[in-house]
């Protein structure tokens, strides 16, 4: 197994104080790198595996914070965080480019080879990076399908690849028909994967909390998700050796 090595590191966003997930991968050379933005409920075991699991295939992965180093279990103050914030897209760039930024200055990143990947909030966050036209190679979003402001997305430099449960009522039909008709229209090479059967957050395993109507994790899915994950960087951020 390639040794993976981690540590944590704090930046300044959003008034608050990030700790981020940073997973490097063997050797000392640069490589591509990967910006990972978690659920609503924040930065936690999840997406630190994923962080890890990323720096196994040979990225540079960096998992962001969302809420100053709290991880919000609780249903109702996650939705008091995070619906302002996804209503404020300057809140949210600012809070993707302060991330960025720490993965960008990281001496093993390959700094004009990046993407962004994100689950719920943390995939809106990586639109809107997008959507503000920053330098990346890939988006990746599931659960995140959050329109833009008008004209907004023909900012967008790169292939976007979304997935989302069919049976998801917080991304329902007319969100997922909102957003493709977005990227449509202002020239995104963009692909949807509608995965049958799957709720919300369908991707997350189960947590030791009571979660929301409509949230559930659907294991068959889950892997397939993170393939479609990994064949997207695979396509626009291959690694060499």
């Amino acid at each position: 197994m390639t040794t993976v090595t981690t540590r944590a590191v704090e930046y300044p966003a959003d008034g608050l104080t990030m700790t981020g997930h940073l997973a490097l991968p063997a050797g000392t050379g640069r490589r591509p790198a990967v910006l990972i933005g978690p659920e609503g409920m924040g930065l936690g075991p999840v997406e630190r595996r994923r962080a890890e699991a990323l720096a196994e295939l040979g990225y540079v992965a960096l998992a962001f914070d969302l809420h100053g180093g709290r991880y919000l279990g609780d249903p109702g103050e996650m939705l008091a965080r995070c619906m302002p914030l996804l209503a404020d897209p300057d809140r949210m760039r600012d809070v993707g480019r302060a991330a960025l930024d720490v993965l960008r200055a990281e001496p093993r990143t390959d700094p004009a080879r990046v993407a962004a990947i994100g689950y719920g909030t943390g995939g809106a966050v990586a639109l809107e990076l997008g959507r503000d036209g920053a330098d990346l190679r890939a988006i990746g979003t599931v659960n995140g399908l959050i329109t833009g402001r008008p004209g907004e997305a023909a900012r967008i430099r790169c292939p976007v690849w979304a997935g989302v449960g069919s049976e998801d009522p917080i991304m329902p039909p007319a969100q997922r028909e909102a957003f493709t008709a977005e990227m449509q229209d202002a020239g995104v090479d963009w692909r949807l994967t509608v995965y049958g059967g799957a709720l919300h957050a369908f991707h997350h395993p189960p947590v030791d909390h009571a979660a929301p109507p409509g949230v559930g994790h659907h294991p068959r899915h889950a892997r397939r998700a993170w393939r479609d994950v990994v064949d997207l960087l695979d396509e626009c951020l291959p690694v060499t050796p």
